[in-house]
């Protein structure tokens, strides 16, 4: 499969279930706990998706995104929050974003939406 996928959150537990859900699939799997250790990794590595929460210490999801979109590099992203309904329009104003994805999640949903985009 040779696809990289970064998971940027602050909470252990969702680093540690994505990366395990997805390594499973036969990704290569990053994670990050901070937008700045995004940052970082995404200019040592080739990567494919980006999975990165709303808010984060030091730099949060959506600077990491406008700073992406700023060096023109090409990466499919997924935003996750746990107040999905009250992002601003301005989320929706980022072409890279190709979904906005609800805390909690359904894992197996998740999963196939993952699958999917990443065979395009």
């Amino acid at each position: 499969m040779d696809r990289n996928i970064l998971v940027v959150d602050d909470e252990v537990g969702i680093r540690l279930l994505l990366e395990d859900l997805l390594a499973a699939d036969g990704y290569t799997v990053y994670t990050a706990q901070t937008g700045k250790e995004a940052l970082e990794l995404i200019n040592l590595h080739k990567i494919d998706l980006l999975i990165i929460d709303y808010k984060l210490p030091i730099i949060d999801g959506i600077e990491v995104i406008k700073q992406l979109e700023r060096d023109d590099k090409e990466i499919k992203i997924v935003l996750m929050s746990g107040l999905a309904e009250s992002l601003t329009d301005e989320i929706y104003q980022l072409s890279s974003i190709t979904k906005v994805l609800s805390k909690p999640f359904d894992v197996m949903e998740f999963k196939g939406y993952i699958n999917q985009l990443l065979a395009e």
